[in-house]
Formats: C-alpha cells, sequence, structure tokens
C-alpha cells in the first residue's frame, strides 16, 4: 500500500488490496482520507466519504437579489458606547 495522506494526495491500493481491505478502506474514507484505487499501476477509481469531492465552481453573482444588506448594518448601537471609550 502506498500511502500519502500526510501530504494532502490520495492513498494509493491495487483494486486486489482493495477488495481484501474494504472495511478498512471504508472507515479511513469516512475518516476523511481519499484513497485510490488502481488496477495495472494505473488509477482507476478515488473512494472518498460522501459529499467530499472536488469542490463546486464558484458563479460569481449567482446570488444576486437573494441577499439583502440592511444600509446600517455596520452602525453599532448605544449599548457598544462603553467598549468604544
Amino acid at each position: 500500500m502506498n500511502e500519502h495522506t500526510r501530504s494532502g494526495k490520495a492513498m494509493s491500493v491495487t483494486a486486489e488490496e482493495a477488495e481484501a481491505r474494504i472495511g478498512e478502506l471504508l472507515r479511513r474514507a469516512e475518516a476523511g482520507e481519499r484513497i485510490e484505487i488502481t488496477r495495472d499501476g494505473k488509477p482507476v477509481v478515488e473512494l472518498a466519504a460522501a459529499g467530499v469531492g472536488a469542490p463546486r465552481r464558484r458563479i460569481r453573482g449567482a446570488m444576486k437579489g437573494e441577499i439583502w444588506i440592511a444600509p446600517d448594518f455596520d452602525e453599532l448601537g448605544p449599548e457598544w458606547d462603553e467598549y468604544l471609550k
């Protein structure tokens, strides 16, 4: 097993190793590790916890019209006067 989890890379296991150690690999994936499964030395599948994967691409302006900020949001009320002295 080729483990590179500390450097941020996926741990690499062969398909045969994955079959033999699926329980352990599932636990590690659930804990946040990424496991790359290889066949003939080439990556085939990446095992990761559900919901973990490539970050969604952000689209500028996607929330336009859905977010509102009050004009006085950064004004402090009188209850803050003693802290601002």
